[in-house]
């Protein structure tokens, strides 16, 4: 385990003395207060991004070491730096239409408004992110090659409607034109432009990773750069399933804090701890022992991706969003458990008749 999270040890360690110190700088006798919210936001972030963990391990199985490396290391100053903090104040300097110099400032020196402008950009926010994440969940349940099924009775017919060709699309979009039905007049278009951004968006990325992922033999077999362009396109892939599921723990910590610097502090510890999880449960085969834990990963992208369409309208309590998705995740794996169980009695019972 140690060799796995020693990354996510010292990030922690460093993270909370910055956060001490910070609040001391910003606040004095304020430290051991931001401490506090830096780790109540890192758990957070960690119980809301463990389906995020499984959906990258699936991915990161077919990457070469040094990718997986690259992910942990480019990828978490991605995560935190880009993410964290320059995605907010670019979505705020965007629709306010604002520098982003001028919006860095307010987000230092004056978080009430920088709160109120991020709080409107919200629907916009995680429309983007709902669609991009409904997408992947479409996707990966109607496939009709998929043998496997946790939830048959939904799932095996589900699985056959990929006959129905752009079906995935369609959903996607009677999503987004229920959702822009519900919200203000002014932020329709937003909403729209930014639900189409998201379906876009993955279409993109998952079609020419799927193109380089094709050609990946014949491109190996005439010069090595193609394996470094499939390792690309995956880690982008990755990175921006890993910005679709921060983006709902990104607006919800200005529930606990509204200083950036602590919430970034708090949200990247939480975010190196689930990247590490994420090589851990590649390295060790995690998802080849419990066969059903990619299925509940699945669903609760699903849930997740309503969860957020709905949130554009009504606010919906993170923990209502963390536990939903855990509760996914616990019943995929008690139900792999209980396969595992099963096969090994029928061995076991195969065994005695041969004897």
């Amino acid at each position: 385990m140690l060799e796995y999270f020693l990354g996510s040890y010292l990030i922690t360690a460093f993270g909370l003395a910055t956060a001490y110190l910070w609040g001391e700088h910003a606040h004095a006798g304020s430290g051991l207060t931001c401490i506090f919210i830096a780790i109540v936001l890192s758990i957070l972030e960690v119980s809301l991004s463990f389906d995020n963990a499984v959906v990258n391990a699936m991915k990161l199985e077919k990457m070469s070491h040094k990718w997986r490396h690259r992910f942990l290391t480019w990828g978490i100053a991605i995560a935190v730096f880009g993410m964290r903090f320059l995605f907010p104040i670019l979505v705020v300097s965007i629709f306010a239409k604002i520098s982003m110099l001028n919006v860095v400032d307010i987000a230092l020196h004056n978080v009430d408004k920088y709160a109120y402008y991020l709080h409107q950009t919200h629907a916009p926010i995680v429309t983007f992110g709902g669609l991009f994440l409904l997408m992947l969940f479409l996707y990966y349940f109607f496939d009709h090659n998929k043998d496997v099924h946790w939830i048959k009775p939904i799932e095996e017919p589900l699985a056959h409607l990929d006959h129905i060709r752009g079906i995935e699309i369609i959903i996607s979009l009677f999503a987004l034109l229920i959702t822009q039905n519900f919200v203000i007049p002014e932020q329709k278009l937003h909403v729209t432009i930014a639900g189409i951004c998201g379906i876009l968006t993955y279409l993109l990325i998952d079609g020419f990773t799927h193109y380089l992922e094709r050609h990946e033999q014949m491109r190996l077999a005439q010069c090595a750069e193609g394996a470094k362009c499939a390792g690309l396109m995956s880690f982008i892939y990755l990175e921006l399933i890993d910005a679709s599921f921060s983006l709902d723990g990104v607006l919800g910590a200005f529930a606990l804090s509204k200083d950036i610097i602590i919430i970034t502090i708090g949200l990247a510890i939480g975010a190196m701890f689930v990247r590490s999880l994420t090589i851990m449960l590649v390295e060790k085969k995690t998802l080849a022992q419990f066969r059903y834990l990619e299925h509940g990963a699945h669903w609760a992208i699903g849930a997740l991706a309503a969860l957020m369409l709905v949130s554009t309208v009504k606010e919906v309590p993170e923990v209502v969003t963390g536990l939903i998705g855990l509760a996914f995740i616990i019943c995929a794996f008690i139900s792999s458990i209980i396969h595992n169980k099963k096969l090994e009695n029928r061995i076991a019972d195969k065994g005695g008749q041969d004897a």
